[in-house]
């Protein structure tokens, strides 16, 4: 693919990315929700309330999560853009 080409796809990555961003934010505190029901909150790497069982639970559900949806997205948002413009981006 060109390199305008590629640089055509940058705002659509970007976007994608902000999309996905709030889409994983959302999807992991509702998965949270499910399983924590007396204490909704996810928690933060500093959070005394909670111990390291939890903490660490809830950052590898939020690396996780992220990773997928944002793989997703980006995916999507190429092959969109392959459509429309009849190339697809690189890497």
């Amino acid at each position: 693919m060109s390199k305008a080409a590629n640089l055509a796809y940058k705002p659509v990555g970007i976007a994608g990315k902000m999309v996905a961003g709030g889409l994983a934010g959302a999807l992991v505190s509702r998965i949270w929700q499910m399983g924590h029901r007396e204490d909704p909150a996810l928690p933060g790497a500093r959070s005394l309330q909670h111990g390291w069982r939890d903490v660490l639970l809830a950052a590898a559900l939020q690396g996780t999560v992220f990773a997928v949806v944002k793989t997703a997205v980006d995916r999507a948002a190429a092959g969109q853009f392959a459509r429309w413009s009849g190339a697809y981006p690189e890497q």
